[in-house]
């Protein structure tokens, strides 16, 4: 298909009616979007995973399934023929109150996937109605026909080759035909259940499958007018960026930047679709894109922040000189499934960062198993309350000076932990969480301002 666009809509682009009006407009202005990816509407998912961790309280559970229906009714009220619409949620509301009265008993990823899903199965068919009323041929398509993945509840893998060979079957004959709107986040395993990419996922699954259908184009969609220096709830002078390379952006996802989801740019990267980031609110303000190659390459591009770190220390002295001690210590965090995001060595010891990826959110924990198993290698040392700056730029490691720059804006920090030399494109370092957003503002006002 020529001109194919995918279009993705965040949460709070489909929050209620006069939010998912605006996303109506939006597609009706752009003919070459032909499929809409649509989040769960704004603070649903949330009140899924605390239904899905288990609340054993009858009365409360009822008050967050009512919480639940009730956003929905009100999008519902507001449509002119809601009966099959109304019908359809309701049916997905009944199927949610047995799952959530299953969690109260006894949870389990494979159920908090279930759980969590009902968010965009709910919105886009909300959202399929909404366009058909406006007088667009549109249709809704279940993404779980197409999406294939492990399954890993929680943080599912795609399967590409599978995602790729479906969706030409299944979903581009639609495309031709009509506007096709789907679900963000969600997928399904070879056996049929629901499984789920990871909180934030809804941005990475646009991205496969702007990728699966060979799109030319792929929209990201939320509540900021495109990526910032930093976030500007945090620094009010953060400056929007009009356009800025895969590496950067992936860097800055990578390493807090909510605006996208760490592994967003994997698919559009391999097939070098441009991605266009803006505000479903004020779509005139423009945006930033996200291209291969971009005319500007800064020293200092952008700040990012991300908290509910996880640091782990591992002390040996035999590790002096020693050969097979990280080959041990990964061994072991493989096989509990932990995967690491930062590190740093000594003559005897070793830093590390949990990542997390998973659907629940919150801190990356240490298994016990995992970690008495490293403690019969090492001493074990956790520490939680911390987050992580990340500076992003260009070429730093040719550019004499700039750490002094950067230390010196941060000598009143207690800084637990540096991380540069990997990456050409950030330096990145642990502080306490209570002091972190200040760090951030000292930084942008030193470097941006």
């Amino acid at each position: 298909m020529s001109a194919f666009n995918v279009a993705k809509f965040g949460g709070t682009s489909v929050a209620n009616f006069e939010a998912m009006s605006r996303c109506a407009t939006i597609i009706e202005n752009n003919p070459a979007t032909k499929l809409v990816v649509s989040s769960a509407c704004s603070g649903v998912t949330n009140l899924l995973v605390e239904l899905s961790l288990g609340v054993t309280d009858a009365e409360h559970r009822q008050q967050l399934l009512t919480k639940i229906s009730a956003i929905h009714d009100d999008i519902i009220a507001q449509l002119s023929q809601s009966k099959a619409t109304n019908d359809a949620v309701n049916k997905v509301l009944v199927r949610l109150a047995s799952m959530a009265e299953a969690a109260s008993f006894q949870t389990s990823d494979k159920l908090t996937d279930h759980i969590v899903a009902c968010g965009e199965l709910m919105s886009t068919h909300i959202l399929t109605q909404l366009m058909v009323e406006r007088g667009i041929d549109a249709v809704r398509f279940d993404i779980r026909e197409i999406l294939r993945t492990n399954s890993e509840h929680g943080k599912a893998e795609p399967i590409i080759s599978e995602i790729s060979q479906l969706a030409e079957q299944h979903l581009v004959p639609l495309c031709q035909k009509q506007l096709v709107i789907t679900q963000g986040f969600i997928g399904s395993d070879s056996e049929g259940n629901t499984t789920t990419l990871g909180r934030g996922g809804s941005d990475y699954s646009a991205a496969l499958i702007a990728e699966a259908v060979k799109a030319e184009g792929l929209e990201i969609w939320t509540d900021v007018p495109g990526i910032y220096t930093t976030d500007p709830r945090i620094a009010p002078k953060a400056a929007p960026i009009a356009e800025i390379s895969f590496s950067e952006a992936s860097e800055m996802a990578n390493f807090g930047a909510k605006i996208l989801h760490p592994s967003t740019l994997l698919p559009a990267l391999r097939h070098q679709i441009p991605v266009f980031v803006g505000s479903s609110r004020q779509p005139e303000n423009g945006g930033t894109w996200i291209r291969q190659k971009v005319e500007s390459a800064p020293l200092f591009r952008a700040l990012t922040l991300r908290g509910n770190q996880t640091m782990v220390t591992l002390r040996c002295p035999e590790m002096y000189q020693a050969y097979g001690f990280l080959a041990q210590v990964f061994a072991i965090l493989a096989k509990y499934q932990i995967s690491v995001d930062l590190i740093t060595t000594s003559e005897v010891s070793v830093s590390l960062t949990l990542d997390q990826t998973n659907t629940s959110g919150g801190a990356p924990q240490l298994p016990i198993e995992a970690r008495a198993e490293l403690e019969q290698l090492c001493t074990v040392e956790v520490e939680h309350n911390l987050s992580l700056v990340a500076l992003i730029g260009n070429k730093m490691s040719g550019k004499k000076g700039y750490a002094k720059q950067v230390f010196s804006a941060l000598e009143e920090f207690n800084i637990r932990m540096i991380c540069y030399g990997a990456s050409p494109h950030n330096l990145c370092f642990l502080v306490s969480e209570d002091e972190s957003k200040q760090a951030i503002q000292v930084l942008h006002h030193a470097l941006f301002e």
